[in-house]
C-alpha cells in the first residue's frame, strides 16, 4: 500500500541535473544586459526560487530590468539552456514503480510551465506524469505555496493529508509546510539540507531510489 495518493516532484535538482543550463542562461542574460555576471557557483541560491527573485536578488536588476531580463532568459533557455538537462540516475525506475502502485504523479516546479513541460520531454519522463505544472508567464503563480494547490487541482484532487512533495531546496520545504503537505528532501540535489531542516523537513533521500522507502 502506498502512503500517498499524490506525489509531486520539483524539477531542478530533484528530477533533473539542470544547473548547467540554468547557469548558462543567466550568464547570457546578464551579459546581454551589459551587467557584470555575479558569482553563480552556489546553485542553491538560484535553483529553486522564481526567476524574477533571482534577477532581483542575485543579479541586482530593478523592476523594469527584470521584465527585459525575463524575456532574454526565456530566449537563451529555450534555444540552448533547456538542452542541458540530464535525468538523475535511477529516477526513471522510481517513477515506474510509483505508477505501478496507481499513484497520481505531478511535476511542481517554479520554472515557467512551457519550459518545464519541454524539459520533462527532453529527459524522457513526461509519460509518467499525470500533470506537469510550473509558474505562470504573468507572475501570478510562482511561489511553491501557490504551485502545490495548483498541481493538485490539475491532478483532479483536493488538498488532503495524502500528498507529498519531493524537492531539494528551502523553497520546496517551505511550500510544503505552508500548504500542510508532507515533504521528502532530495539531499542529492542542489539545496542545503540545513535550510530544509529549518522549514520542518524530517525525511531525506540521498538518492532517487531512497524516495521509494518513504512512499511505498
Amino acid at each position: 500500500m502506498a502512503k500517498y495518493d499524490y506525489v509531486l516532484f520539483d524539477f531542478d535538482g530533484t528530477l533533473s541535473q539542470s544547473a548547467e543550463g540554468v547557469r548558462f542562461s543567466l550568464e547570457k542574460t546578464v551579459e546581454k544586459m551589459g551587467r557584470t555576471v555575479p558569482d553563480l557557483s552556489d546553485y542553491s541560491k538560484y535553483l529553486g526560487p522564481p526567476l524574477v527573485n533571482t534577477l532581483k536578488n542575485i543579479c541586482g536588476f530593478n523592476g523594469e530590468e527584470c521584465e527585459k531580463g525575463i524575456e532574454l532568459y526565456k530566449h537563451f533557455y529555450e534555444t540552448e539552456g533547456i538542452k542541458k538537462n540530464y535525468i538523475y540516475e535511477g529516477m526513471e525506475q522510481v517513477l515506474k514503480e510509483l505508477k505501478k502502485n496507481n499513484i497520481l504523479l505531478g511535476v511542481c516546479s517554479s520554472k515557467l510551465e512551457p519550459f518545464v513541460k519541454q524539459a520533462c520531454n527532453i529527459i524522457g519522463v513526461a509519460e509518467y506524469f499525470d500533470a506537469i505544472c510550473g509558474s505562470s508567464q504573468n507572475g501570478s503563480r510562482k511561489e511553491k505555496e501557490d504551485l502545490i494547490p495548483y498541481a493538485i487541482n490539475c491532478l483532479g484532487g483536493k488538498m488532503s493529508d495524502r500528498i507529498v512533495l519531493v524537492g531539494d531546496t528551502y523553497f520546496d520545504a517551505q511550500g510544503a509546510r505552508l500548504t500542510g503537505v508532507d515533504f521528502i528532501g532530495a539531499s542529492y540535489g542542489y539545496g542545503e539540507k540545513e535550510l530544509m531542516l529549518n522549514q520542518g523537513a524530517k525525511l531525506f533521500a540521498s538518492s532517487p531510489a531512497e524516495i521509494l522507502n518513504f512512499i511505498l
